[in-house]
């Protein structure tokens, strides 16, 4: 999870800080030199020259995320990442200096970071969601102007249509980015002897409700079974191939197969279902069971 200490600079992060300034910037012939040796020949050497000269741009990158709350150490760290990555990616043949492509790399690398971190649900997973994330987030630090600080409506509408999201989405992503994850083991209560976890109810059924709801289907099979042994072939046939089968047959296919008109079918059905329902009752009291027990 993200640090609270996100905002505070140690002094590692200083001396690092102080040290990437210090490498001398490369000239565009050398830089494009560099990326083809790393590129042709995985020259090691070029690769750690070419970062070694870009790693003040990581941690002014870095610098601008600092208030997401995680540590300066981290968003260089991960920054470095994708530094790293832009290098072996970069093509020096399209003429454009490797800071202007590695930027992007850089911003996704942190990006990603601080959305894996920020909580253990994954809430942000497309291009505009993210968007979305880092937007609402940027919105809370500056204070919403709704209440409780939270954001108006008018500025959710504004936000929506900016990024082409539905008004719900940008609810939804403020109350995620306003409410951090909480650990079920936190204690509660004025001694802290019950956790979060004791209080949420379970709705699992218990060994006896489950008991109860087989012993309840055996006999809901059960009555079936009599109430359809009381049927004449033809009208169980016509039951079965209405009403059991994974795939109801049609009235006229049934007439067909039997040499009757589909009204015939229809009556034989209606007088079949009319002697299970007599027979149910019998058997289960109330018919209704069958359906809500």
């Amino acid at each position: 999870m993200a640090s609270t200490q996100g905002s505070e600079i140690s002094r590692h992060d200083r001396r690092y800080m102080a040290a990437t300034m210090k490498v001398p910037l490369l000239e565009r012939e050398h830089e494009a030199a560099l990326s083809r040796r790393w590129r042709e020949q995985r020259d090691h050497k070029a690769l750690h020259e070419l970062i070694g000269a870009h790693a003040r741009l990581v941690v002014r990158i870095a610098a601008g995320f600092r208030s997401s709350g995680v540590s300066l150490s981290d968003l260089i760290q991960e920054g470095n990442i994708g530094l790293i990555e832009a290098a072996d990616r970069f093509d020096p043949a399209r003429e454009v200096r490797f800071s202007t492509y590695a930027s992007w790399w850089v911003s996704a690398a942190i990006q990603n970071f601080i959305l894996r971190n920020s909580s253990i649900v994954r809430a942000a997973t497309t291009p505009k969601q993210r968007s979305l994330f880092f937007s609402v987030r940027r919105l809370q630090r500056r204070g919403g102007t709704g209440y409780e600080g939270r954001l108006s409506t008018d500025e959710r509408a504004a936000l929506a249509a900016r990024l082409g999201v539905a008004l719900a989405d940008v609810e939804r992503m403020e109350s995620h980015v306003a409410r951090p994850d909480q650990s079920l083991n936190v204690t509660v209560g004025v001694d802290d002897s019950a956790e979060v976890q004791d209080l949420l109810i379970d709705t699992v059924p218990n060994p006896a409700e489950l008991a109860e709801q087989d012993s309840t289907k055996r006999a809901r099979s059960r009555w079936i079974r009599e109430a359809l042994g009381r049927l004449s072939p033809r009208e169980r046939r016509i039951v079965q191939l209405r009403f059991l089968d994974e795939q109801r047959t049609r009235l006229d296919e049934i007439g067909k197969s039997f040499g009757v008109s589909k009204e015939r079918v229809r009556q034989i059905e209606a007088r079949a279902l009319q002697k299970m329902k007599a027979a149910l009752t019998e058997l289960a009291g109330h018919p209704e069971q069958l359906v809500t027990s």
